[in-house]
């Protein structure tokens, strides 16, 4: 707990931001989907820090206003949201809770990005283990899913179709 200016208590920043969800994927919270690079305290006012999955991702209008709406209503007077473009965001920072949660809704979650490559320019050649039944024998069918993060999929064992959270 923080204590205010004013003697009352309010929750921790990153407490509060664990249940701020991710507008695209709603069993994330932007905390697990690691775009909360910091928070900091100061008295009544916190500023947290944020990194955009990309710079053009349609969702961070949202994110920013309700974090600012969590923060206010946790009891902060003034909230600071800042963008950081540096470094750049990587699916590496997504914690484990986050990737299983990934996982129990359907999607399959990202492996680890590799640190040479950045982004794969043409089809993925690794094959993407099911979310529902674990097989390997699965197939891409677009490389673009409901989001530009998301890849299709379809489990040759299952019959399931599903998406996949790219590694980046």
């Amino acid at each position: 707990m923080s204590r205010r200016s004013d003697g009352g208590t309010v929750r921790e920043p990153l407490e509060v931001l664990r249940a701020v969800m991710d507008p695209e994927v709603p069993v994330l919270s932007i905390v697990d989907l690691g775009i909360v690079r910091g928070t900091e305290v100061e008295g009544d006012t916190v500023r947290v820090d944020i990194t955009p999955t990309y710079s053009g991702c349609p969702a961070m209008r949202v994110i920013e206003e309700e974090v600012i709406a969590a923060l206010k209503a946790a009891g902060y007077h003034e909230v600071a949201v800042r963008t950081v473009f540096q470094p750049a965001w990587t699916t590496d920072w997504m914690t484990e809770e986050g990737r299983t949660r990934l996982r129990e809704y359907g999607i399959a979650p990202p492996g680890r990005a590799e640190t040479a490559t950045l982004i794969q320019i043409g089809r993925a050649t690794r094959r993407v283990a099911c979310p529902f039944c674990g097989s390997q024998d699965t197939e891409v069918k677009s490389e673009f899913g409901s989001t530009a993060c998301k890849s299709l999929h379809v489990c040759h064992a299952c019959r399931q179709p599903f998406e996949h959270f790219k590694a980046i």
